[in-house]
């Protein structure tokens, strides 16, 4: 099989919280030359249809792609799923869960900026708000910064939004993992490191970390990533190799909404893919 060279299977419309719509982000693939992506909107399958609605036999290969927010005691993991039916109804039952439980937290947090710290806004902005696919903290960060609450999104988040915290209002990682699994899908942990906000997990942590989720029936890591160095990819990619799991590459792209380059990926050209990168090709695209 002939392996795609420039692969990014992690990016965001504006279905979640990134700035491009779907075709505009087709759009935006074909100019970067990227032959393989995924949108991998978070807790939401909208994106994906409007991709396939749209797609041409000569557009860049296409993957369906979610990402689920996730936590348990443990800690939080964010949950890729690739190559599944969007029509099956595992997954759509865990979007559902995901969906309740991020309006239930916008709206709390939206009551709570105005008891703690009285920010309030028009009305129609409130409306427009929970109108959104999956409105979220980046979506009140950025209507706080219209309205001078914030200078910068980040401020607005790390200083007020984030003053309030949700423990139990997440779907759990063996959740969203299953509906993956039952919708004929491949479950992947994103940026492996990442933990809860600047936290990072390494080392023994971080396999015990992938292990626990092995026993849910994840089945890879996400070893090239815009934000991992040389050293902190590599230490993936042996984790994954011991283990025997796919590996994956992706920029995290949201357009405006990070200083991320979408295809940024760190990935080498196909004759240097790793065998978990190979693996995964060979059966999500067969």
């Amino acid at each position: 099989m002939d392996y795609p060279a420039s692969i990014d299977l992690h990016m965001h419309t504006t279905v979640s919280d990134g700035t491009d719509t779907p075709e505009e982000i087709l759009a935006r693939v074909r100019e970067a030359g990227i032959r393989l992506f995924s949108v991998t909107d978070h807790d939401a399958l909208k994106g994906c249809r409007r991709i396939l609605a749209v797609r041409t036999d000569s557009d860049p290969g296409f993957l369906t792609g979610v990402e689920f927010s996730c936590k348990d005691e443990e800690g939080k993991y964010h949950i890729l799923g690739y190559g599944y039916d969007p029509d099956a109804e595992p997954i759509r039952a865990v979007v559902e869960l995901g969906h309740g439980y991020r309006m239930k937290k916008v709206r709390g947090r939206l009551d709570f900026l105005r008891s703690e710290f009285g920010v309030t806004f028009p009305p129609e902005e409130i409306e427009r708000l929970l109108a959104l696919d999956n409105p979220g903290k980046p979506h009140i960060g950025n209507l706080m910064v219209k309205y001078g609450f914030a200078q910068t999104k980040e401020q607005a988040i790390h200083d007020f939004i984030d003053r309030l915290r949700y423990r139990s209002e997440y779907v759990r990682p063996e959740e969203a993992i299953a509906g993956i699994l039952g919708s004929g899908g491949i479950p992947i942990l994103a940026h492996p490191a990442y933990g809860s906000g600047d936290q990072f997990i390494l080392g023994d942590d971080l396999e015990a970390r992938v292990r626990r989720l092995m026993g849910f029936g994840l089945r890879g890591v996400e070893a090239y990533y815009s934000g991992f160095t040389e050293k902190l990819r590599g230490e993936v990619l042996a984790l994954a190799e011991r283990h025997g799991l796919y590996v994956t590459a992706g920029s995290d792209y949201h357009g405006g909404n990070k200083l991320v380059v979408l295809g940024d990926t760190g990935l080498p050209e196909a004759s240097e893919h790793p065998p978990g990168l190979r693996r995964f090709l060979r059966d999500v695209l067969r």
